[in-house]
């Protein structure tokens, strides 16, 4: 008898430890799908709420142009032994049209850059002469400063000639920002090796970082102070520095920017280039 009751309890032992390691496996079964399922629609959310860089840029760009701009903006042109400013008065319409025109000091007005269907022309008041420039004009310094043309006609080539990616994203002063980088489409005709850009999520740009083709930084543009203009956030004061000339680089205050104005179809003119009428001022 002790020896059968010894069996039996034994029997019931192995029974029972079959039935825990089926249900163990099973429950073990159970948490893997689960936590395999919880890891697939954490990473699908987040996959889901990543920003997107082209729609960062895109929304970035929407807000320093809207429909149509008009501005007026001071220019501190600063190099190491002398300092001049420049008074820019600056239109634009749609994505690529543009019209920049110096106001002052009077040895500088007049000069202005007219960009119309990715055409640029250029307007020398002592020539008193339009010349047209190629594309690749575009990127040159604008009156000796440290900003070309497609600076200052806020020219969405970054948009359209290279592919986006973000980076990373940081928080400042209380905004989270996204770095994106740039880089060239197969055979743009772009100067850039890439751009780096750092982008609030009011949609303002803070920063630029411009790279040669070796991907060496050649110049910087850091916005230094944003507040409200015509109702949203835009940056009022932005600094170019050249990255290999020290001591050298310049500065736009924006005074004044209105955005979706009605505009006259006369102020995308070559007549209005070289003749601004008094309404266009």
């Amino acid at each position: 008898m002790p020896g059968s009751w010894n069996a039996g309890v034994f029997g019931i032992g192995e029974t029972v430890v079959q039935k825990s390691s089926a249900e163990g496996r099973r429950l073990s079964s159970c948490l893997k799908n689960l936590v395999f399922g919880a890891a697939a629609s954490l990473f699908a959310a987040q996959a889901f709420a990543a920003p997107d860089a082209d729609t960062i840029l895109k929304r970035a760009f929407d807000n320093l142009r809207g429909d149509t701009s008009l501005a007026t903006a001071s220019m501190t042109i600063h190099r190491p032994d002398w300092e001049r400013q420049v008074t820019i008065k600056s239109w634009t319409r749609g994505k690529t049209d543009s019209l920049a025109r110096s106001i002052a000091p009077p040895i500088d007005a007049g000069n202005a850059t007219l960009e119309l269907d990715q055409n640029i022309w250029s307007f020398d008041p002592k020539l008193n002469q339009v010349i047209k420039l190629p594309a690749s004009m575009m990127a040159q310094a604008w009156m000796g400063s440290d900003f070309s043309y497609d600076d200052l006609a806020k020219s969405e080539d970054v948009l359209t000639d290279y592919t986006h990616r973000v980076i990373g994203t940081e928080t400042t002063g209380g905004h989270t920002v996204t770095a994106i980088e740039a880089d060239p489409k197969p055979g743009a005709p772009v100067v850039w090796g890439k751009i780096v850009l750092k982008v609030r999520d009011d949609y303002v740009i803070a920063e630029e970082t411009y790279f040669d083709q070796d991907m060496k930084p050649a110049r910087k543009l850091v916005t230094e102070k944003i507040g409200a203009l015509s109702g949203r956030p835009y940056p009022l004061v932005m600094t170019m520095y050249p990255q290999d000339k020290p001591g050298q680089w310049t500065r736009l205050e924006n005074r004044d920017v209105q955005f979706n104005v009605a505009m006259p179809g006369y102020v995308f003119t070559l007549s209005n280039l070289q003749n601004p009428r008094e309404r266009a001022q």
